[in-house]
């Protein structure tokens, strides 16, 4: 049978006039692990050579650290010194935690998804202070005196526990917000969170409870703890599979 006396085929239907074929969102791009991995080394690499440093030194502080804690001591008038109380206070107790859980509200797709996420969140937050804990035993280095503190501190001194805590809760709303907002928006919210947290690293120097290499330390720490966690991210956020509407794999 010859092309001329086949019946005609299926002809593609013609679109409605003022109407445009609407692009299906894609999934949403995972992080790729050989970035995280570098970044987590690198940050591990210099924090190891921060302690390694201060621990042949005794924990006794270097030029640089007497000269901020100088410096704070003669700019600790008012209304500064009740504004670094008020936003240190921030960067311990339930505000981070909380945070925590906002960033799993918002990662989650479902009831049953935010409830991982926010599990996850809150496990990420609370392994990162135990390890914390743990090298600022291990590394015990004492606080500036005590005589000049113009807030309250408990424990050793390396890495700052507010430093730490405030920038790996930063870090976790910055993913979630990541997984709800546009870019754009979330772009606004990333400088913010960075703020605070800097913030609070800072408030840590400024009420003279803290050496300025301690608050380096905790957000060299966060920041590598940020990066491993990200490696976790399918686990907390499982892909759906686009043609069941589930989590991928789901059966």
């Amino acid at each position: 049978m010859t092309s001329s006396e086949q019946g005609p085929g299926p002809r593609p239907q013609p679109s409605r006039p003022g109407t445009q074929p609407v692009p299906r969102a894609g999934p949403r791009r995972r992080p790729r692990t050989a970035p995280l991995l570098v970044l987590a080394a690198v940050c591990a690499a210099l924090f190891a050579a921060l302690a390694i440093t201060l621990s042949v030194r005794h924990g006794a502080p270097v030029a640089p650290e007497r000269a901020a804690l100088r410096w704070s001591a003669a700019h600790h008038g008012e209304p500064l010194r009740s504004m670094a109380g008020a936003l240190t206070a921030t960067g311990s107790g339930p505000v981070p935690y909380a945070l925590a859980v906002l960033a799993g509200l918002l990662a989650g797709r479902d009831a049953a998804g935010r409830l991982r996420a926010v599990l996850c969140a809150l496990v990420v937050l609370a392994v990162g202070q135990a390890i914390r804990y743990g090298l600022m035993e291990l590394l015990a280095r004492p606080r500036p005196p005590a005589a000049d503190w113009a807030g309250r501190a408990s424990g050793y001194a390396f890495p700052s526990g507010h430093a730490t805590t405030s920038a790996l809760a930063a870090g976790i709303l910055a993913w979630g917000i990541a997984r709800r907002a546009r870019p754009s928006v979330a772009r606004t919210w990333y400088v913010v969170l960075a703020l605070w947290a800097a913030g609070v690293g800072l408030t840590r120097v400024a009420l003279r409870v803290h050496w300025p290499g301690d608050v380096l330390g905790g957000w060299l720490l966060a920041a590598t703890l940020l990066a491993l966690a990200l490696l976790l991210e399918p686990f907390a956020v499982p892909r759906r599979d686009p043609s069941r509407g589930g989590p991928a794999g789901a059966p």
